[in-house]
């Protein structure tokens, strides 16, 4: 007992059997508990008396002031495009009209509206007055069958318990990355490649690793560099097919290739698909699942680019399982996680079905057609530019091009080259250190023809007025 305990005067009187009557402490009385009047023990720890039986409480300490904070995931959530577009300083030529290569949306400049049909599909869900409430968090059971219709075949076939309707491509991602990966794994990443996977991870406090695109075999995975970066805590290989950035499209053979690499280290795949089937007239390039005989995968998709209704917030998860290696487990972590929220809008999810049957085929032909052209343009007119590289394209909506900086010494970076792009010609590009690959810029091609033309005149211009060729190496200038 302490030396201040010792000093405390106690008296304790007894009752006929025994049993404590009173205590007092310092001169307070307490009952046969211990406790005084104010619910105080006399030890200082407040009590509070429930059907005759006292249990301690905690006290509270008090803020003494205001702190909200946000929270570490808040704070580790990073958009690379926006870190870099909000950094430049934008002021486009006042005498030009602003060209923005740089929007992936592909409804921007009204030239590539939806077909008649999707309209009438949503006008038909709205006028049904069916689908006003709220939907399962999975989707609708009719729709989520449509989409397994639609995207089913032999070598990988799908029922509607192996859908789930997402807000958007976007949000498949992210419920396919938190229901594969913890904090402390990590998922290997495409670079260049879609800057929303490294800003999902990171905030869930997952590693990534960034795996080599090689330009100069029309983008392909350098599958040694890819190979490398596993280990026991990689959780998922993200394969973008066909690609953003990059416009790539990868044919069967090397599609094998990289499903052998996740089959030897037992990688499942969450597959980026969102620009399926927009592949260029002479490619082909069918789907991961109908590859894979082991490895299972996510396929991630939706309504955004090939219907051209990106605002409409449709994607959705295709589960495709190789051995019963998901199992129930992984289903049942994306029925709870498309819980957090109540997915995809209902009205959209009560025209899918009659979207995905009666869209002809000729729209897609139209819009691939014209995707086409137009990259031919833009890589015709700017292979001639000094300086540039663009690599042609075979599907989606994108092109690089490739700066060399050593010809440009005006300019720090491609982010430098591509600010005074706009300063002097109003024409906007996206650097490439966007998407962790420097020296590069992406051009989206689904601005009308002449527009692109012009955009790519304004370039050439540009290039011209900068350019400086190699200088003569030191023997040239000692003879």
């Amino acid at each position: 007992m302490s030396s201040r305990m010792e000093t405390k005067s106690y008296m304790v009187q007894m009752n006929g059997n025994g049993v404590c009557g009173k205590t007092t402490v310092n001169g307070k009385t307490l009952n046969e508990n211990g406790v005084n009047r104010n619910g105080v023990h006399g030890n200082g720890v407040h009590h509070v008396n429930i059907k005759g039986a006292l249990y301690p409480i905690k006290s509270k300490s008090r803020r003494q002031r205001w702190e909200v904070k946000p929270s570490e995931m808040a704070n580790n959530t990073l958009n690379p495009i926006r870190a870099i577009v909000d950094g430049m300083k934008l002021t486009p030529n006042p005498d030009k009209p602003m060209i923005a290569l740089s929007i992936g949306d592909p409804t921007v400049f009204g030239n590539l509206p939806t077909h008649g049909a999707v309209l009438q599909a949503m006008k038909d869900a709205i006028d049904s007055q069916k689908y006003n409430g709220y939907a399962p968090s999975v989707g609708y059971l009719q729709s989520r069958q449509a989409v397994a219709n639609f995207h089913s075949c032999p070598e990988a076939p799908l029922e509607a318990e192996d859908v789930i309707l997402t807000s958007g491509c976007s949000q498949a991602i992210d419920l396919a990355i938190s229901v594969l990966c913890n904090p402390g794994d990590n998922i290997l990443v495409p670079c260049p490649g879609f800057s929303l996977y490294k800003t999902l991870a990171v905030s869930m406090g997952i590693e990534v690793k960034l795996y080599n695109l090689l330009p100069e075999k029309s983008w392909e995975v350098d599958l040694q560099h890819m190979e490398s970066l596993i280990d026991e805590r990689t959780s998922c290989l993200i394969i973008t097919n066909p690609s953003n950035p990059c416009g790539s499209v990868f044919n069967k053979k090397h599609l094998q290739e990289i499903l052998k690499v996740a089959s030897r280290h037992c990688v499942p795949i969450l597959a980026d698909e969102i620009y399926s089937d927009m592949v260029f007239p002479g490619c082909s390039s069918p789907s991961m699942a109908s590859l894979s005989s082991d490895v299972p995968i996510l396929s991630c998709g939706g309504l955004a680019k090939r219907w051209l209704v990106p605002g409409w917030r449709m994607g959705w998860i295709l589960i495709h399982d190789r051995n019963d290696i998901f199992g129930t487990e992984i289903r049942q972590g994306l029925v709870k996680l498309s819980q957090r929220i109540l997915g995809a809008c209902s009205i959209v999810q009560g025209a899918l079905e009659q979207i995905l049957d009666s869209t002809p085929q000729s729209f897609y032909n139209n819009t691939i057609g014209f995707l086409k052209s137009n990259s031919e343009i833009c890589f015709s007119e700017l292979s001639s530019v000094p300086g540039l590289n663009p690599v042609m394209p075979s599907g989606a909506m994108y092109i690089m091009i490739g700066i060399d900086m050593d010809h440009f010494p005006d300019f720090k970076n491609d982010v430098d080259f591509t600010e005074r792009l706009v300063t002097e010609q109003s024409v906007f590009c996206l650097p490439a250190s966007a998407f962790e690959y420097p020296n590069f810029f992406r051009i989206v091609v689904t601005v009308p023809e002449e527009m692109m033309l012009e955009a790519c005149a304004r370039i050439r211009e540009f290039c011209q007025s900068h350019y400086r060729p190699p200088s003569r190496d030191s023997n040239d200038l000692d003879q």
